[in-house]
């Protein structure tokens, strides 16, 4: 459909062109570049070593809130991008998103751990803090990420809250709405990891 669109919106111009009228269009970017520098990015360590950044912090605080104590602490991550890393799959399919591509990654539970994450994430838990993750991921994804966390030793949660299904509304209103009954329930949301914009608006 977007393709198409272009298509129309050239060959306009085109009329416009041989009619005598002054436009001109400007050729959309190419993807390639921005890919090769996505690759270069991950294979520098560019990456890494920014996750890592922010991870330290992440743990600094975590481990310093903790001796203050409080009711039933709790620590939030999201999984895809922050504990895990799909750098394998997205590469593979050059960026792309296939439904059941993505699927079959999620049922092959291979993803590895972003390493400075699941550091906060053990650091967490050697200290009794409770650990929930929210995922975007749909409850039909369950099986497969269960394995997955069991995979790069990051079963020992709180809670694991998946989309339902059924849910039509954002990502972000999803996981805010989750941590504001974590909040009601009484547990204390010390910290709250994750990727995206949709994993930290929306307080609580």
């Amino acid at each position: 459909m977007a393709t198409g669109r272009f298509l129309r919106v050239v060959a306009g111009a085109a009329v416009l062109a041989l009619t005598g009228c002054a436009t001109t269009t400007r050729e959309p970017a190419n993807l390639n570049p921005h890919k090769r520098e996505l690759r270069a990015y991950v294979a520098r360590g560019d990456y890494e070593r920014e996750i890592a950044k922010v991870a330290a912090q992440a743990r600094a605080w975590i481990e310093a809130r903790a001796t203050q104590g409080g009711t039933r602490l709790t620590v939030i991550f999201d999984l895809d991008e922050t504990l895990l890393f799909n750098w394998p799959h997205m590469s593979a399919m050059d960026f792309g998103y296939v439904p059941r591509e993505w699927d079959r990654w999620v049922e092959e539970a291979k993803a590895p751990a972003i390493e400075a994450v699941r550091d906060v994430y053990r650091a967490a838990r050697r200290r009794g803090i409770d650990v929930v993750f929210i995922t975007g991921r749909r409850e039909n994804a369950r099986a497969g990420t269960e394995r997955n966390l069991r995979a790069i030793d990051c079963a020992d949660y709180a809670a694991l809250m998946f989309k339902p299904m059924d849910q039509q509304g954002t990502t972000a209103a999803f996981k805010t709405a989750v941590r504001q009954k974590l909040a009601g329930e009484g547990r204390t949301l010390i910290a709250n990891i994750g990727d995206q914009e949709s994993d930290l608006v929306g307080g609580y």
